[in-house]
């Protein structure tokens, strides 16, 4: 899902509502796919721990109560996962988000259905650690060398080199291509329905 525009005008809103400097819009595309206490400690290494919850709290305000922009899926991804769905893939979803945020994602889009299994970086340990994708092994009963992650950013691929799981990055998200390819991708694309097909 397209959600980079709204994170870094939230972080950056927050930041001011909070009385701090707003970081660049490079620092925080940085930090999207870490849960946000993890995110929070990247970009404002010298607040205090009060501090860092103040800031929590103002941009969770700001993404789900106050900024109206939208987090559509890229095009054609939401039909293309209905599509595999159908021919027996097992799809789940790893996510920085928080429960609750991807709940209200899940069901806004219709497509709580769609996955088989979900964890969140508050119910598990954040990414690059590779605690959501062994979850996710073992509530599917699958070993690591029956799955594929797919991601947009580092820390995403990184979670999979972490698990021994084969990864492909998406080059149009957060990182870009020579980021991503530090990590050992089996693929790097740049239209991931029309590309993965030959990679699953």
């Amino acid at each position: 899902m397209d959600s980079i525009d709204k994170i870094v005008t939230c972080v950056k809103q927050a930041a001011i509502l909070t009385g701090l400097e707003a970081p660049s819009s490079e620092a925080i595309r940085n930090i999207i796919g870490l849960s946000l206490d993890v995110a929070m400690i990247r970009l404002f290494p010298s607040l205090s721990l009060q501090g860092r919850d103040a800031m929590v709290s103002a941009y969770r305000q700001q993404y789900i109560d106050l900024n109206q922009q939208q987090t559509p899926f890229y095009s054609g991804i939401r039909e293309w996962l209905f599509s595999l769905r159908e021919q027996g893939y097992l799809l789940a979803v790893a996510t920085g988000k928080g429960r609750g945020g991807l709940d209200r994602m899940l069901q806004e889009y219709n497509v709580k259905n769609l996955f088989s299994a979900t964890y969140c970086a508050d119910e598990t340990i954040s990414k690059p650690h590779p605690l959501m994708i062994n979850k996710i092994l073992e509530d599917l009963n699958m070993q690591s060398h029956q799955a594929l992650m797919v991601g947009d950013s580092s820390y995403d691929l990184e979670m999979a080199n972490n698990a021994n799981v084969d990864c492909v990055g998406v080059t149009y998200g957060v990182h870009s291509h020579q980021t991503l390819s530090l990590f050992n991708p089996i693929a790097l694309l740049d239209d991931l329905p029309k590309q993965l097909g030959q990679y699953i």
